[in-house]
């Protein structure tokens, strides 16, 4: 089987590592560097808290599994190390308390800890004096995302993968044995089934495919396909895993770095006008992390960042094939760096004619069908991303 997969990001490497290693014959479609898409500019949470309904916790949960089963062997990109909330406002603690009975029932590990339990967990967190509640999430974690595409790209390598650089699919043509996707360098390649995993992307795909849209494109500053991210420099502070915060959600970033992400701040975020590192915006994240972290009095930030998310037009995935076009198969998710695993071996088995049945309920004809007028709600308080 000859199989065209666009999109080398997170979740586009791991479904032709996958591909590939059961024998397809593979072409690996991007206009950019492996990598260089969302994936670079992701928070990279592993994790299935707070997500709903059932089935999108299921599919999540499968994920997380998935990141613990394949890192297992010692994989250098996944840090399972845990995660810790802190929530002061009455409205954060009764979400946070009852998220945590929701988890509780779907065995799902999570417990509520006092804050001397925190401090012990990471020993340079100051916790905030009004905090009133903190869980603690051993299971999740977060992941680096360039070294798991590196890994993920020598796998399909090794496999026979063909990697196609600086070139966009511009057009399908149906053809009696399959499709050929016309590039933009003027190419064709011909193959029996394209797997689209272009994220924010997919509409371009749906559109030369002569289909509708089925993700959510930016419209306005702080809608909820934008978020910013903030990196520091190299920092001597005790943490090694994941802190949500009142203030800050701060996670290790490798090399002593911390990234940063606070969900208010969102609300001017913009692809079109990125703040610079010595910004209002940049000293109001150092501000933030100076009162959630201690150690931290010569931080500064290295980069600011506004990540555009891949945010399906009803906020669930979209994962399966097109009926009406029985060559093209549709990934997007706002979960793909959770989802990346699982999704790279289960939908490599479905174009292989297997069906997974957590799939069901995110088959891509129910936004092609009728792609929803609402605005989806951008998160802003913590526990909400």
């Amino acid at each position: 089987m000859k199989i065209a997969v666009i999109g080398a990001g997170i979740i586009g490497v791991s479904i032709a590592a996958e591909a590939a290693a059961r024998g397809a014959d593979v072409t690996l479609i991007d206009n950019k560097a492996p990598g260089s898409g969302t994936s670079s500019v992701s928070y990279a949470w592993i994790n299935s808290n707070g997500k709903e309904p059932a089935g999108y916790y299921e599919l999540n949960r499968a994920g997380l599994e998935a990141h613990h089963r394949l890192a297992g062997g010692g994989g250098d990109w996944f840090r399972p190390t845990g995660h810790i909330e802190l929530a002061a406002t009455p409205e954060h603690v009764k979400e946070l308390h009852r998220r945590l009975e929701r988890l509780g029932q779907f065995g799902y590990e999570a417990t509520v800890i006092s804050t001397a339990a925190a401090t012990g967990l990471v020993p340079d967190l100051i916790v905030p004096e009004d905090c009133t509640a903190a869980a603690y999430f051993p299971r999740e974690g977060h992941v680096f995302p360039a070294l798991y595409i590196r890994h993920h790209l020598q796998r399909a390598r090794e496999h026979g993968m063909s990697l196609r650089i600086g070139v966009t699919a511009e057009a399908f043509q149906e053809t009696s044995e399959g499709v050929d996707v016309t590039l933009s360098d003027g190419s064709t390649v011909s193959v029996d089934q394209v797997v689209s995993a272009v994220g924010r992307w997919t509409n371009d795909i749906t559109a030369a495919a002569g289909l509708g849209p089925v993700v959510a494109e930016y419209q306005e500053p702080g809608d909820v396909t934008v978020g910013y991210l903030a990196v520091t420099n190299p920092l001597p502070v005790s943490i090694d895993r994941m802190i949500t915060s009142p203030k800050l959600n701060v996670r290790p970033d490798g090399g002593g770095r911390l990234l940063l992400q606070a969900l208010d701040l969102d609300v001017n975020a913009t692809p079109d006008a990125v703040p610079a590192v010595d910004s209002d915006l940049a000293k109001e994240f150092i501000s933030r992390l100076q009162d959630v972290l201690k150690n931290t009095e010569n931080a500064h930030i290295t980069e600011l960042q506004v990540g555009l998310r891949a945010m399906p037009a009803d906020g669930q995935s979209v994962i399966g094939p097109v009926p009406s076009r029985p060559w093209l198969y549709l990934v997007a998710t706002h979960s793909g760096v959770t989802l990346a695993p699982f999704l790279g071996a289960s939908v490599a088995a479905e174009v292989f004619g297997e069906v997974e049945p957590l799939f069901e309920d995110f088959r891509p004809t129910r936004l092609l069908d009728s792609y929803p007028q609402q605005v989806l709600a951008a998160p802003r308080q913590p526990g909400q991303q």
